[in-house]
């Protein structure tokens, strides 16, 4: 893959193959393959049953790469994620034991049914891509991917995420229930979960670091940089915003960007780019002055920013 054009035959077949199993949900599909170049993570919120883990495992299987999952429960320990110290009366000496986050594609199942201590087992892992037991570090695969799923707050047994760690995730996705014609599809056919071990391979592990490569490399003008400043300063300026995007939010604003514009076939960005990826980028990181009740504000929120934000000729 030397160009964006054959970069974005590569994504499409990646998101056709994924599409198998996970129907009629292009543009989410997409959008996780965006957040995987960009080298982020993905955080679906979404009731039960909507193919939240379908579209996870089959995007591993497309892509070659290891892949375990963790389902999350009240009772799970910090360890039971990251490994632990054994001592070896064989050897007589300690040895580490590694957890299920020793691997390349994590699927961190209903993340929010676990206690704040099991859910932070994961912060390390996300934020630096390595992990650390009892002093000693150990490093994670340089493609290590996370993508949790958690059920709506407003279930029972749920804990919700620290702010620390759910800035970690680049998109907070939701896949919602399927349109008339898919639905259908999917009652006349088989369970399409049953196929998941079927979607055949496109790339492997090399090929991925090379698309991630080419993501970096995507040309952002100065408009543009000019452009995603003035969208996360309104976040800082609106009334109803207690806490605004913060530098690390912006920085994920343009990296999201660059990787959906690789995903569309381009080396450069265009503002529709940013205006695609703003929502799942900024939804989970906005707080609000005070908790509403009802219809979820924040995605009025980011409408009146892109309105009123003025959209540069580039």
């Amino acid at each position: 893959m030397q160009d964006s054009v054959s970069a974005k035959e590569c994504i499409d077949a990646i998101a056709a193959n994924v599409e198998q199993t996970v129907i009629g949900k292009p543009q989410q599909v997409m959008l996780t393959i965006a957040a995987m170049l960009a080298g982020g993570h993905v955080l679906f919120e979404d009731i039960p049953g909507v193919g939240k883990t379908t579209l996870v495992r089959s995007l591993a299987n497309a892509l070659q790469l290891p892949f375990q999952r963790i389902q999350f429960t009240p009772d799970l320990l910090p360890s039971d994620i990251i490994g632990v110290t054994i001592y070896d009366e064989v050897q007589h000496d300690f040895s580490f034991r590694q957890g299920p986050v020793f691997t390349t594609v994590l699927l961190a199942d209903e993340i929010n049914r676990a206690t704040p201590r099991a859910q932070a087992a994961l912060l390390e892992a996300m934020a630096e891509r390595r992990v650390t037991v009892d002093g000693t570090t150990h490093q994670l695969s340089p493609d290590f991917f996370v993508l949790a799923t958690q059920n709506p707050t407003d279930y029972e047994g749920t804990y919700p995420l620290p702010e620390a760690q759910i800035d970690r995730f680049l998109f907070r996705l939701s896949l919602g229930y399927p349109d008339e014609r898919a639905e259908r599809k999917l009652l006349a056919g088989t369970d399409p979960a049953a196929h998941i071990n079927d979607v055949p391979p496109v790339i492997d592990a090399a090929d991925l670091q090379n698309l991630k490569n080419m993501a970096t490399y995507v040309h952002i003008s100065d408009a543009l940089i000019d452009y995603a400043w003035h969208l996360i300063d309104a976040t800082r300026q609106d009334p109803r915003v207690r806490l605004g995007i913060s530098p690390r939010g912006g920085m994920a604003l343009v990296s999201a960007a660059k990787a959906y514009a690789l995903c569309m076939g381009r080396d450069y960005c265009l503002p529709d780019d940013f205006q695609t990826v703003i929502g799942p980028t900024f939804h989970h990181r906005l707080v609000l002055n005070q908790t509403t009740v009802g219809e979820d504000p924040v995605p009025e929120i980011i409408q009146d920013i892109l309105r009123q934000t003025s959209v540069p000729t580039v």
